[in-house]
């Protein structure tokens, strides 16, 4: 089946656009990557997404709008997608949308929990005469699951070694690791969001620059590191909470890096950027250090990092400083994937999932009850039987 996988994460930087070539299920399943877009996401409709996840300006007439808007975007990307690959947009099987978050707040009580994901499917639907399988969140958290990360079912599939331990590093808005012990199986895998991944640094390069983000970490090269922060910033109580765990601009958003420019208000724009760099960096390596490395050793252990951080020059050389020197440290790119499109691949797969009807979750990385099928499927219209 031809496939369109679309992802638009916490960092905003744009909307990923993935077409793939699908064969199979389960761990028969066999992709090819055959073309890929990013659709970047406007500066006024950036802003007006970060209004929408900030609870205390955030209405939902703004939410509703959005939603309608995001459908027509995500749409929009399919549509070049096809022209770049030069398909006819009727020839896609199916899409899978993973959304564009604007809140996601898990809690210990069920009845708490809460996510939402918004850029109308039934749009994509619509406009490019084909299914759509969105919304895969819930479900996981309906099973008393945090919703996240769901990649991690994906990664399994792909990345399994029998000779390597091999931790997937996604370095977007947010970082998140799927851990994959060699010679594992789908219930020994685990997964967490390890903390920021680019968000506080491009929150900042926004602010201080005028800049989206730091370009391969060229204006952090250009700082130092400031003690009192730095030392601060490893206190932050998201470290040492214990996995299944996740987070996102609710935490280390807009709000986190205002506090932070507030407190330290003569701080060099350059050392504010180069510190926080370094707090990614430690964060994702603090986490190794311990919830991966006690139980798995260092030797036989491989990181691939993806996402925009993987393109951070900077950022790379940082995590490969705080880890072992018996660590390696590669990335998509490198392994012959691609750095940028890993994500929204990852959701054609669990798109593919939940149309053949399998269980498509990770309960123990999400932390949910049992294993369910995610997502939900919005029929081709074109299709309906009068």
């Amino acid at each position: 089946m031809l496939a369109i996988g679309l992802m638009s994460g916490t960092s905003l930087d744009g909307i990923d656009a993935a077409l793939v070539k699908i064969n199979g299920c389960g761990t028969e399943t066999a992709v090819q990557l055959m073309e890929m877009v990013t659709l970047p996401i406007g500066e006024e409709l950036k802003e007006r997404i970060k209004t929408a996840c900030d609870p205390g300006e955030s209405n939902v007439p703004l939410i509703c709008q959005l939603n309608t808007e995001l459908g027509y975007q995500f749409l929009k990307a399919c549509q070049i997608l096809c022209q770049k690959a030069g398909i006819e947009e009727k020839s896609i099987d199916f899409v899978a949308s993973h959304g564009q978050t604007i809140w996601h707040s898990p809690d210990a009580d069920p009845a708490k929990n809460s996510t939402l994901q918004i850029g109308e499917p039934s749009i994509i639907a619509y406009g490019l005469q084909t299914k759509v399988v969105a919304d895969f969140r819930v479900m996981d958290m309906a099973a008393g699951g945090q919703g996240a990360p769901l990649v991690p079912y994906t990664d399994y599939l792909l990345y399994q070694s029998d000779t390597k331990n091999r931790l997937l590093q996604n370095i977007g808005g947010i970082g998140n690791v799927t851990v994959l012990p060699k010679s594992g199986g789908l219930n020994e895998l685990y997964a967490f969001d390890t903390g920021p991944g680019n968000m506080v640094i491009d929150e900042l390069m926004v602010q201080l620059f005028g800049q989206p983000y730091d370009a391969f970490g060229e204006t952090a090269r250009a700082g130092a590191i400031i003690p009192t922060l730095q030392k601060e910033l490893r206190t932050h109580f998201y470290l040492s909470q214990q996995p299944p765990k996740s987070t996102g601009r609710e935490l280390f958003g807009k709000q986190f890096v205002q506090q932070l420019l507030t407190k330290y208000p003569e701080a060099a724009p350059e050392d504010l950027v180069r510190t926080l760099t370094d707090f990614t960096a430690f964060s994702i390596a603090d986490s190794y250090q311990r919830f991966i490395f006690p139980q798995l050793g260092t030797n036989d252990m491989e990181v691939i990092l993806s996402g925009g951080g993987a393109h951070n020059h900077l950022l790379i050389e940082l995590i490969q400083g705080y880890l072992p020197e018996s660590v390696a440290v590669v990335t998509q790119d490198d392994i012959g994937g691609s750095n940028d499109a890993k994500e929204a691949v990852a959701f054609a797969i669990l798109g593919n999932e939940t149309l053949h009807s399998r269980v498509n979750n990770a309960p123990a990385a999400t932390g949910a009850a049992q294993g369910v099928i995610l997502g939900k499927i919005i029929p081709n219209p074109w299709e309906a039987k009068m």
